[in-house]
C-alpha cells in the first residue's frame, strides 16, 4: 500500500511538474526581406504579408532557457551586448539578433545616418543550411 502511494506520487510529479514550467514568448518578428546566399549567388526577396507570416521568428523562454520556437525548438543562448541581444543556436544552425526595445529609437536614428539596415529593421535572423545561408530582416511585434 505504501509502495502504491509512492508510485502514484511519482507519476503525479512526472506529469504535473512540466505543467508548471513558466513559458513565455519573449520575441516575435515578422520578416520583410529574405536573402538567400549560396557562395556565388545572392538572391534578395521582398516578402509580401502572406510569405512573411510563414517565415515569422518566435523565441520562447521556458524557465531559464530560451528556444527558437519557429525553428524546431532549438535551444538558444542569449548574449547581451550594447543595444543588441543575440540568441545563438546551441547546435550552430544560426542566430537571431534583436535591437533591445529601450534602444530602438536611438539605433534607428544612427542607422539612418549611416544608411544601415537598422534604420528600417529591428531584428535579423540568420540560418545556416550546409554552406548556404538564409537571412531574414524584419520588425518585431
Amino acid at each position: 500500500d505504501v509502495m502504491k502511494k509512492v508510485i502514484m506520487t511519482l507519476i503525479f510529479l512526472i506529469v504535473a511538474v512540466p505543467l508548471y514550467a513558466k513559458e513565455m514568448i519573449t520575441f516575435t518578428g515578422i520578416p520583410e526581406m529574405k536573402i538567400s546566399e549560396g557562395g556565388v549567388n545572392r538572391v534578395p526577396d521582398n516578402l509580401d504579408k502572406e510569405n512573411a507570416i510563414k517565415f515569422k521568428c518566435i523565441i520562447t523562454k521556458i524557465d531559464d532557457k530560451y528556444y527558437w520556437t519557429s525553428r524546431e525548438n532549438i535551444e538558444l543562448i542569449p548574449i547581451s551586448s550594447g543595444a543588441f541581444i543575440t540568441y545563438w543556436a546551441v547546435n550552430g544552425s544560426g542566430y537571431v539578433r534583436v535591437v533591445k526595445s529601450e534602444m530602438k529609437e536611438e539605433v534607428k536614428q544612427l542607422g539612418a545616418l549611416a544608411s544601415d539596415p537598422e534604420r528600417q529593421y529591428d531584428y535579423v535572423e540568420h540560418l545556416l543550411l550546409g554552406l548556404k545561408s538564409v537571412t531574414y530582416y524584419g520588425q518585431s511585434k
